[in-house]
């Protein structure tokens, strides 16, 4: 069942300020407001769809990769409401970064550092027709999985790690630096707050063991290439049992032997016969959704593009599917036997002159040009 568009809901335009968004959802909230409609099951629905559509467009985040990829970007893994699971931009979170930097020096309030796993990325290479109508594909990846063994401690079994008397468990030490106190991780226990004395003989003391694991990739449809599908957690296991990193599956749509794509177009080169392009017919033309009859127009010259309207990619985001655009190339025979090389002699003679005053235009204004050219040389 289709999706009703979240702006549409909302009714805004899809370049609403932030602003402009959060006054169409109080005004629509407190109208539609189970409080208001007791009893009013539709005016209940409603009011489910206007808190949906303002969670989406008024995170940054979220409204980014609607704006890219629709109800697309909310469907991995069944998921619809997770934007983890979803497309995300190369653009890192600010937040975690600064985070980061700053947390060491000033002090985060955190007492141990959990070393988040690493992200991880997939290239995954797809056929046209794979991207353009989606798919499902089963991939492999090698990562660093919790240790079974010691359940991600890295104490052997029975053993339990010991506080760090260093930073006394805390997994931060604080040092003065001229008129500052700079917090930074503990050497000893790297943020821990625990040191290991009798480490897991499986995983040596890590917590994570190297592994592979299968995943099942729903890919959407009219992806292209240089998007990214990120799968929240599927990345490395953290370190003694802290959050998995993500896991990015970069898309690679590989070249068509036919087609190629521009935004939601599809380009496709036909040669025909100059007879065909002289007197007009009408010639078979492939699409992705099978063959389909394509009328040629009575004088149509090399090059020309012919539109075939709805036979391109569906777009993500708004969910129409663009042109399918014929080149047209006008084939010079070959392989010629006697017979037809005397018909074009007389066709030719026909013709009158090698500039074709009458029956080929664009030779005569090429020639008139010229003509021209040499005479204002002469002046």
């Amino acid at each position: 069942m289709t999706q009703q568009d979240y702006y549409t809901i909302l009714k805004v335009s899809n370049t609403a300020s932030e602003r402009e968004i959060k006054q169409a959802y109080k005004r629509l909230a407190m109208r539609y407001h189970p409080d208001r409609n007791q009893g009013n099951k539709k005016a209940e629905e409603q009011f489910k769809k206007i808190k949906q559509a303002y969670e989406v467009l008024s995170d940054e985040k979220k409204r980014t990769a609607y704006d890219q990829y629709g109800h697309a970007a909310f469907e991995q893994n069944g998921n619809n409401g997770d934007f983890h699971s979803s497309f995300t931009t190369s653009t890192s979170d600010l937040n975690d970064i600064f985070g980061d930097v700053f947390g060491d020096i000033f002090g985060n309030n955190r007492k141990k550092n959990t070393e988040k796993g690493s992200d991880l990325q997939y290239n995954i290479n797809l056929t046209l027709e794979e991207a353009v109508q989606g798919t499902t594909k089963e991939i492999k990846i090698p990562t660093l999985s919790t240790c079974h063994s010691c359940s991600g401690k890295g104490t052997a079994h029975g053993k339990t790690s010991n506080t760090c008397t260093y930073c006394h468990g805390n997994g931060q030490i604080h040092m003065r630096k001229g008129f500052f106190s700079v917090q930074q991780t503990c050497p000893t226990c790297h943020g821990t707050g625990t040191v290991i004395k009798n480490p897991c003989k499986i995983c040596y003391g890590q917590g994570r063991i190297k592994t592979s694991k299968k995943l099942s990739i729903k890919i959407p449809s009219g992806v292209d290439t240089n998007d990214r599908i990120r799968l929240n957690n599927e990345g490395e296991s953290g370190r003694y049992g802290a959050q998995s990193g993500d896991l990015y599956i970069q898309i690679n749509v590989k070249k068509h032997p036919i087609f190629s794509r521009e935004d939601n177009h599809l380009h496709c080169e036909v040669p025909i016969n100059f007879v065909t392009a002289a007197l007009g017919g009408e010639i078979e033309v492939p699409t992705l959704q099978g063959r389909l009859k394509l009328k040629i127009p009575s004088e149509t010259q090399s090059g020309k593009l012919l539109r075939i309207r709805g036979k391109g990619v569906k777009s993500v985001r708004k969910r129409y599917p663009g042109d399918l655009l014929c080149k047209i190339i006008v084939e010079t025979p070959v392989n010629l036997n006697q017979s037809q090389k005397n018909l074009l002699h007389q066709l030719g003679k026909s013709f009158g002159d090698f500039r074709g005053k009458n029956n080929s235009p664009k030779s005569k204004r090429f020639f008139d040009s010229v003509k021209r050219f040499f005479e204002n040389l002469t002046k």
